[in-house]
């Protein structure tokens, strides 16, 4: 757990517990203790579930608290993925803001996993994107790492990423080879992916020394695959399919031989897998 991940738990908590919670001061008795667990209400694959369980320990250190099935895993209807136990008032405390982190990143690697499941045979693997909810960055691209996907660059500091805003500069194609070989010699551990909107620019692309990855935008199936055979018997650079790709399409595209395919639909709709929270009193056990 980092120091970046602590500091969401507590905004999350901050903002839920405000000064107080009065249910549970006013409705539970102090001395009361119980077991919970947080139970899968439907079929999907988990994330979240260490942070979950730190949410606990952040509300009361005292809390007995066990994470049952691990973050990657797919489960069915009915699975036991968090035990705790101890005082009462502290667990309803963190109940809900335990179940939003985890529901939240369950539901991401959940449809990953559709898609994953989606082109599984092709040899195509699935990309995040960027659009993630803001601070929730590097916990969404984990629950894709979970669901089967692969993380595209984290910001944007770790891959240019040169699209069609970038290249209506002054220059042209002189310029961006210069700035290629500038970016190389500077820092040499950038990869560059370069946006391609048609073929012509793939032909352009594919001349370029330098260049680790083509974006191939909104492509169809046929333009696919004709960059796939631009490129010909080569590995690189990497063709990447983007653009409007939903359940019902992967497929086709994965079929047009690219080696990945992007789906920003996978951080900025996914939806929360069911979960919830069985609680039971342990006093007179």
């Amino acid at each position: 757990m980092n120091d970046h991940t602590e500091l969401l738990i507590n905004a999350a908590l901050n903002e839920d517990i405000g000064p107080g919670d009065v249910t549970s001061q006013y409705f539970i008795p102090d001395d009361r203790t119980a077991r919970a667990f947080i139970a899968a209400r439907q079929d999907g694959v988990i994330s979240g579930v260490t942070l979950a369980a730190r949410v606990f320990q952040t509300v009361d250190p005292s809390l007995d608290v066990e994470v049952l099935i691990h973050d990657g895993s797919h489960v069915g209807r009915g699975a036991l993925l968090i035990r705790v136990e101890g005082k009462a008032r502290s667990i309803l405390t963190a109940e809900r803001t335990a179940l939003n982190f985890a529901q939240r990143l369950s539901g991401v690697a959940t449809l990953t996993a559709r898609y994953v499941d989606a082109v599984k045979g092709t040899g195509a693997r699935i990309l995040d994107t960027r659009k993630t909810t803001p601070g929730y960055r590097l916990l969404e691209k984990q629950a894709v790492v979970h669901g089967g996907g692969v993380n595209h660059r984290i910001g944007l500091y770790d891959r240019a990423m040169v699209k069609d805003n970038h290249l209506v500069s002054e220059g042209g194609i002189a310029e961006l080879k210069r700035a290629i070989h500038r970016l190389a010699d500077q820092h040499p551990e950038v990869e560059v992916e370069l946006e391609a909107d048609n073929l012509r620019q793939v032909e352009t692309f594919l001349g370029i020394d330098g260049v680790d990855h083509i974006l191939l935008d909104n492509m169809n199936l046929g333009e696919l695959r004709s960059a796939v055979e631009l490129r010909g018997n080569s590995t690189r650079p990497i063709l990447e399919a983007s653009g409007g790709v939903t359940l019902e399409t992967v497929r086709g595209i994965a079929e047009t031989g690219v080696d990945f395919i992007s789906v920003g639909a996978l951080t900025h709709s996914a939806p929360a897998l069911d979960l919830g929270m069985d609680f039971s009193p342990l006093d007179g056990e």
